[in-house]
C-alpha cells in the first residue's frame, strides 16, 4: 500500500482527544500506537489488544510520525562569548 493510501487511515476530529490524530476515525490515537511501539511492543501485541486495528494501520501511525518529521529542522544555537 503506498503511503497515500496508509495516510488516509489517520484522522483528525476535534471531538477525540481533543484533536490529536487517530486511526480510521476510533478512540486510538496515533501517539499511543507510537508509545506502543516505542516501548517494545510489537506489531503483533497491539493486534491482539486492539482486534479492530489492522497491520496497515500501524503502517499508518510510522508513515504519519515519518512525515512529521521529515519537516523538522534544527537550527544550531550560536553562542558569542
Amino acid at each position: 500500500m503506498d503511503e497515500q493510501r496508509l495516510l488516509e487511515r489517520i484522522s483528525v476530529n476535534p471531538e477525540i482527544f481533543g484533536g490529536k490524530p487517530i486511526v480510521r476515525g476510533r478512540r486510538l490515537a496515533v501517539e499511543h500506537v507510537l508509545g506502543m511501539l516505542a516501548a517494545g511492543d510489537t506489531p503483533e501485541t497491539l493486534l491482539e489488544n486492539y482486534p479492530w486495528l489492522e497491520p496497515e494501520d500501524i503502517q499508518a501511525c510510522l508513515a504519519y510520525a515519518r512525515r512529521l518529521v521529515g519537516h523538522e529542522r534544527v537550527e544550531p544555537l550560536l553562542v558569542s562569548q
